[in-house]
């Protein structure tokens, strides 16, 4: 079965809630979780409402959050990863964050799932008129900036992040 986005569902409520644990309490880019969420039904109904308003392009939104689209990185309907698409840059993003953030379940790295969950997403923002979308990632993850190389990414910066966490982030821009 090929690699799939699937809109957030709590019919994949197990599958989902497995992926999560498997991440330990660490932070999940992509996901839409607030660092150390516990992974039970409520979370995942809880997620699952915030994709769909998100998604909708006139929800009042939290201030300095942007419509994003959140997407289950699939298997055979097994959830295997997250990967989101936010329709635009606040100042956070332009920084830190990008127009798109993913995560691959621990156990399942180095399969190629980020590199074809995050094809998929970039034809969908080509097939929606963005000329370019930009991606960030920690400096020292090889894995991810090799992913995003590989899809045309173009570095621009490497900045240092304290207020995001993290010690170095690079910012590639990738043309569409």
């Amino acid at each position: 079965m090929p690699i799939e986005l699937a809109t957030p569902s709590a019919d994949l409520y197990d599958s989902w809630a497995a992926t999560v644990a498997e991440f330990d309490g660490a932070h999940i880019d992509g996901a839409g979780l607030e660092l150390g969420t516990v992974p039970d039904r409520a979370a995942c109904e809880e997620l699952v409402a915030k994709a769909a308003l998100y998604a909708d392009r006139d929800a009042a939104l939290p201030e300095g959050h942007v419509a994003c689209d959140y997407f289950w990185i699939t298997d055979a309907d097994h959830v295997v990863g997250f990967i989101a698409f936010r329709r635009e840059l606040n100042d956070w993003l332009r920084s830190y964050g990008g127009h798109i953030g993913y995560s691959v379940r621990p156990s399942r790295r180095r399969e190629g799932i980020a590199r074809t969950a995050l094809n998929l997403v970039l034809e969908r923002a080509r097939s929606e008129g963005y000329d370019r979308v930009m991606l960030t990632c920690d400096d020292d993850n090889a894995g991810s900036y090799r992913t995003i190389e590989g899809a045309g990414g173009v570095l621009h910066d490497t900045i240092e992040a304290p207020d995001a966490g993290h010690p170095r982030v690079r910012q590639y821009w990738i043309t569409l």
